[in-house]
């Protein structure tokens, strides 16, 4: 299931994952490993994190306009290593020995390096910011699948990259032929 969506069903109880949709990095026997990808991190913005992880000064900070900076969003990744950065990006961007190719199209990157080439202009094309991630123990995501918690499909890049965080949960279950209204928050097996 690596590279795949996972959509939160109306049954999850985890308030935490509520409406959320995640891209899934790592699936294996092992555990499972994804980003939240349509929640922010209210408490910080990009020049923070630069600032905490003094990575350059203000002044040295300079990207054309500096304005691209503060559109630079910093997402809440899951509830797991919520102080760890991770970095879903294009492709187009690879760091030996610290970039894990997911798909044919992303990659996750989860180095100080690749925060410091976005925020010297020459970072990936595309890049989703996280702080933390979602994370399963070996047969718990299977288990919160098979009880109806999640829906899972492919992933698509431009959800996966697109700004507009309020249609991202609706984008994914359309992806996947789903419509919203008519999701049920009553569980069952046939």
């Amino acid at each position: 299931m690596d590279g795949q969506f996972l959509i939160a069903m109306p049954t999850m109880g985890d308030k935490r994952f509520e409406r959320t949709v995640i891209y899934l990095c790592a699936h294996s026997d092992q555990g499972a490993m994804g980003i939240v990808i349509n929640k922010l991190a209210p408490e910080i913005n990009f020049r923070d994190l630069l600032t905490q992880l003094d990575i350059g000064h203000e002044e040295d900070v300079v990207v054309g306009d500096p304005r691209q900076l503060d559109e630079i969003r910093v997402h809440r990744g899951g509830p797991v290593e919520t102080g760890r950065g991770f970095v879903l990006h294009s492709c187009d961007f690879f760091l030996e020995e610290a970039t894990l190719p997911i798909s044919d199209e992303v990659c996750l990157t989860a180095t100080l390096d690749v925060l410091r080439a976005i925020a010297d202009g020459e970072g990936p094309a595309e890049a989703l910011l996280a702080l933390g991630y979602a994370g399963w123990a070996p047969g718990q995501l299977e288990l919160e699948i098979q009880a109806n918690g999640w829906l899972n499909g492919p992933a698509d890049r431009a959800i996966l990259f697109d700004a507009d965080l309020e249609t991202k949960y609706e984008r994914a279950l359309s992806k996947i032929g789903v419509a919203q209204d008519r999701l049920s928050s009553l569980s069952g097996h046939a």
